[in-house]
């Protein structure tokens, strides 16, 4: 009788116990991040990428046994896809933000086909875990190819300046996309080396659509609460309105200022300069262009390799001008890196000087909406 008794007892425990699980599986708080997420993936309907659930993201992942980066929203590992195409999946981080990230990627990306804008495969969203799977880039970021102060490791000395410029155009080409040529007008809002990737024939694909926004074509100004982007590219109306309007035109500015560092200006100053003066990047490199100085550069040997780091200085400067108004577009930024050197004009002097450069480790992206 004893036995029977604790039996009972035990099977009446695990029922409660399996109960308890089950209702705290089922019940988990579904919040309005996750009900906004679900309807917007709806809304998209046929339009959406693929979504894989989180035990096929593992098993695509190999259990996250390969890592390739990290960043300010998650880690990136390496995968394959059951037809064999490696690919990239960016696990995000449940901590950040609102799950407004994941929407701006998937509404960006996913409206996007250009040979230089990065390919979404596929999401996954379940509960609080989301990742985004990418095609897989074999050369990684541009940023392992910037110029970082070592002058045994001078910028392009891996590329060749052809195809450093041959990147620059296409990058240009990527963005001149998305402002003019999809149905909806996207702006980038992060354009910077670590977010331009390189396929296998290093061919450029503009990636990291997190803090982007989206507008109609015919809207040139967008809204926006607070500053977003990367210190040191920020274009100087997206911290303060007197400057001018936030617009396609900021993107500009992030890639004028991109121009520089692959170059080699932002981390390099000819030794001539006073660095205990106030003659910062970009005046003492504008100062060199108008006056037809030679910049020393490092890695620059060849009279030809001058002339492309001097078009494609000069099409930065001007993308840095400091008035929104004053910024070509980027189609015309496409036409200036097509010219002669002969044809293009000195811009007038940006009267910002840079940011300090904040170190890639550091937590140094703005992600407010």
């Amino acid at each position: 009788m004893g036995i029977l008794i604790t039996c009972a007892i035990i099977c009446i425990f695990r029922k409660k116990r399996n109960s308890s699980i089950l209702r705290t599986v089922c019940c988990r708080k579904v919040t309005k991040s996750d009900q906004d997420i679900e309807a917007f993936i709806r809304n998209y309907g046929s339009l959406a990428p693929k979504r894989y659930s989180f035990p096929n993201v593992k098993k695509i992942t190999n259990s996250f046994k390969d890592e390739l980066g990290q960043g300010g929203y998650g880690r990136v590992y390496k995968g394959k896809l059951s037809d064999g195409r490696l690919v990239a999946v960016k696990l995000l981080n449940t901590s950040k933000g609102n799950g407004q990230e994941f929407i701006n990627e998937v509404a960006s990306i996913s409206r996007t086909s250009h040979v230089n804008v990065i390919t979404l495969l596929g999401f996954c969203l379940e509960g609080s875990k989301r990742a985004l799977i990418y095609e897989f880039m074999p050369n990684g970021s541009l940023e392992k190819f910037v110029y970082n102060g070592n002058t045994s490791k001078p910028s392009g000395q891996h590329l060749g300046w052809d195809k450093m410029y041959e990147i620059v155009v296409g990058i240009a080409k990527g963005l001149e996309y998305l402002h003019r040529g999809c149905s909806t007008r996207i702006l980038h809002f992060d354009i910077k080396p670590q977010n331009i990737l390189l396929d296998e024939d290093f061919v450029p694909k503009i990636s990291d659509f997190g803090l982007a926004k989206l507008c109609l074509k015919k809207e040139s100004i967008v809204s926006m609460l607070e500053a977003r982007g990367t210190i040191g590219y920020i274009a100087p109306e997206v911290f303060n309105r007197n400057f001018g309007e936030v617009s396609h035109k900021s993107d500009v500015y992030s890639y004028g200022m991109m121009i520089m560092e692959l170059v080699g200006c932002k981390n390099y100053r000819d030794s001539g300069i006073d660095h205990s003066s106030e003659i910062y990047f970009p005046h003492w490199i504008y100062k060199h262009v108008e006056h037809g100085r030679e910049l020393k550069l490092p890695g620059v040997v060849t009279s030809e390799e001058s002339e492309i780091v001097k078009k494609m200085i000069i099409v930065g400067l001007w993308c840095m001008q400091t008035r929104p108004s004053n910024r070509p577009p980027m189609n015309r930024v496409i036409e200036m890196l097509q010219e002669s050197n002969e044809a293009l004009q000195i811009p007038p002097m940006p009267f910002l000087a840079s940011p300090p450069r904040a170190p890639i480790t550091s937590s140094s992206t703005i992600s407010t909406s």
